[in-house]
């Protein structure tokens, strides 16, 4: 998992600097930056009105580019970035769509009962035409989207019950407002009266009665008492323009944020003393102050915070989150960080989607049970202390110049998702590239697996945990491969018996510890190459033999299951090692009194090289032959010690415990720790 963390920072670093590369392009060939503030009186009127839809201004009694410029200028300062991203949005010719309602609860679970968005609805009589047509209809849609209105149309044919107790005994315009300032409170529908059935029209009276939520100041003596009064609402933002009503985004967003976020409009068109605005720190129009418990900020000095709803709804959701904007957020990171896994397992297709399926569903249901409990401690009554806290962090920390450029990242690659995808996918691909390089290095086996390969060894690992109880020490790696007979369910089924009994499988032998028996005396170091060559030859050779599944553990990989001789200490050179020191020193053997007799003084073995926990021995009690200098040696959990090959063959048959003390293999125990020997015990 950690991992995967590691990795998905790694991404999240590679698009920010990525988006200050594709900066850095944009200047050399334009000669400007998103944040640079662009001339009105350069653009063509096309340009303009553009600019005007997407703030949501009217400009149908604008026929002049002069009046229209004045327009935008009153309404805000304009980037470049707000520019590009309003004339892509014009290009872009993706239809909206619309939701019919197919009766009275369908209407009421969507429109009445949702109380933090606004909607617009056309009702259509039975028997009667719509009151805005087809056409008409469909660019009134696209353009009430820009601002998170949301469309339908109710058909009266469908619940003539419900039209008649409304009556909505005639086609009509239909707006659902929420009435009061707090969230989630009433919703009234306001019914369109109007006589001109034109689009432009109808904008002009759903932004009428959008704007009229929002507390409006025209003086600077109500300027001064707003500004000097303390209410439930921590955050504020104010709007000084000189303009007749706040443009539609603004009054669009108070709706959204509705208790959370105070929206104000101060109207200084016909304001003869400024001197209040000079004492709050407001020079000059339109502007929009942000005002909070620490201080006030000015929206539009940093990067991506353009004069739009996107724009400036990205911004409030950082400073005053709501708990699912953080579950959200937590959502999407979770399941990016889990599609990691599909690059990071290495071997068949299907094997990576298998495990990306696993991973996908744990993690989700992981973050879905960890919110309850989050939940649950939010609503206690004695929190609002660390809430306050917690929000407090978060305007400190969105506040700042690398909080800007995260979210104006965000806004870039949100609309631009194929560039996303792109960048992730070849993200992915250079995590597999050099994973498989890895595990290549390491000789792991798994790389080259097929699918038939993996899903045979899935079958394996799924009949016998389904048959038979698993006993083991280790946990099982999902991906292992089980050198058991094809056909060892036929078999179980004709031997009812055998269900009973514990299959084991055989993966725990690679963990035993392994390392090399050594004597303590001088020999040429040709005699000691040439007898190492020797003695791993034979080794290997057996083990291809005897049990494949052991073919992972190699010469490199036996350093780290053993501890090397202290440096300085002198290796044995005989041909063979006849000493014979007693076996152990925690229990006596009961073998033959050859395996445990006195050991000679000239060559003693050296117990350095032997992992702490084993017990002391010469002699394998499987084949009843002494250890030879350079012999491969394997312990058992209980601490007795044999030939690696003789110890493999007597488990591979099936025999999973040890041979003299009859403890099962696979199971921990105690460690054993060795007596320190007395002074006068020391060897001459």
């Amino acid at each position: 998992m950690w991992l995967k963390l590691c990795f998905l920072l790694l991404y999240f670093l590679v698009l920010f600097v990525l988006a200050r590369v594709f900066e850095a392009v944009v200047w050399y060939e334009t000669g400007f930056f998103a944040t640079q503030l662009v001339d009105p009186v350069a653009l063509s009127f096309r340009k303009l009105r553009t600019i005007l839809e997407c703030r949501g201004l009217g400009h149908s009694g604008l026929p002049e580019k002069k009046d229209v410029r004045e327009l935008v200028e009153k309404s805000g300062d304009l980037m470049e970035g707000e520019l590009y991203s309003a004339l892509k949005e014009e290009e872009a010719s993706e239809s909206v769509s619309s939701t019919n309602f197919s009766g009275e609860m369908h209407f009421y679970e969507l429109v009445e009962d949702t109380k933090d968005g606004i909607w617009l609805v056309q009702v259509i009589a039975n028997d009667r035409s719509p009151l805005v047509g087809k056409v008409h209809w469909e660019k009134m849609v696209k353009k009430v989207s820009r601002f998170g209105i949301r469309t339908g149309t109710f058909n009266c044919s469908s619940d003539p019950r419900y039209c008649r107790r409304r009556g909505w005994l005639k086609s009509t315009l239909i707006m659902s407002v929420p009435q009061t300032s707090t969230s989630k409170g009433k919703v009234m529908l306001k019914e369109y009266n109007g006589r001109k059935i034109e689009v432009e029209h109808i904008f002009k009276w759903i932004t009428a009665h959008a704007a009229s939520r929002i507390k409006t100041i025209y003086n600077s003596e109500h300027l001064r008492e707003e500004w000097n009064r303390s209410d439930q609402y921590r955050v504020k933002i104010y709007l000084f323009a000189s303009l007749d009503q706040p443009p539609a985004f603004f009054s669009a967003l108070s709706v959204k944020f509705t208790g959370r976020v105070e929206f104000i409009f101060v109207n200084v068109e016909n304001w003869d003393n400024k001197s209040y605005m000079a004492e709050i720190g407001i020079y000059k129009t339109p502007s929009y102050i942000l005002r909070t418990p620490e201080g006030i900020y000015r929206y539009g000095s940093n990067a991506g915070e353009f004069i739009s709803l996107r724009a400036m709804d990205s911004f409030l959701r950082s400073l005053q989150p709501e708990v699912n904007d953080l579950f959200v957020l937590s959502l999407v990171l979770v399941n990016l960080m889990a599609w990691m896994d599909l690059f990071i397992t290495q071997g068949a297709t299907i094997k990576r989607f298998v495990v990306l399926i696993s991973t996908l569903g744990t993690y989700n249901s992981l973050l879905i049970i960890s919110w309850l409990p989050v939940l649950g401690f939010l609503q206690l009554p004695y929190l609002d202390s660390f809430y306050e806290y917690s929000l407090k962090l978060f305007r400190y920390s969105n506040t700042t110049t690398l909080a800007s450029w995260v979210r104006a990242d965000w806004m870039f690659y949100s609309s631009h998702p194929a560039l996303f995808l792109s960048t992730y996918l070849g993200h992915g691909l250079l995590i597999d590239y050099f994973e498989k390089k890895r595990r290549r290095n390491n000789n792991n086996d798994e790389v080259n697996a097929n699918n038939l390969e993996w899903l045979s060894s899935l079958w394996d690992w799924y009949t016998s945990y389904l048959f038979h109880p698993i006993a083991s020490f280790q946990h099982f790696p999902f991906d292992s491969d089980w050198d058991e007979d094809p056909d060892l369910f036929l078999e179980r089924l004709a031997f009812p018996d055998l269900w009973l009994h514990p299959l084991i499988p055989t993966d725990y032998i690679k963990n035993l510890p392994m390392w090399r028996f050594k004597c303590l005396g001088i020999h040429s170091d040709e005699e000691m190459l040439e007898t190492l060559q020797d003695s791993e030859s034979d080794s290997d050779s057996e083990n291809r033999e005897v049990f494949n599944s052991e073919k992972d553990i190699s010469e490199e990989d036996e350093p780290n299951t053993f501890h090397r001789p202290r440096a300085g200490e002198p290796h044995c050179r005989a041909d063979s090692c006849s000493c014979a020191s007693t076996c152990c020193h925690k229990e006596p053997c009961e073998r033959k009194a050859r395996s445990y007799g006195s050991y000679s003084t000239t060559d003693e073995p050296d117990w350095s090289a032997w992992p702490p926990e084993m017990l002391h021995c010469t002699e394998c009690v499987v084949c009843l032959e002494n250890f030879e200098r350079g012999c491969l040696l394997m312990g058992l959990p209980c601490g007795h010690v044999f030939h690696q090959n003789c110890i493999v063959m007597w488990l591979a048959g099936g025999r999973h415990c040890c041979p003299v003390c009859r403890w099962a293999s696979y199971k921990k125990k105690q460690p054993f720790t060795q007596p320190q020997p007395l002074s006068n015990d020391a060897p001459s």
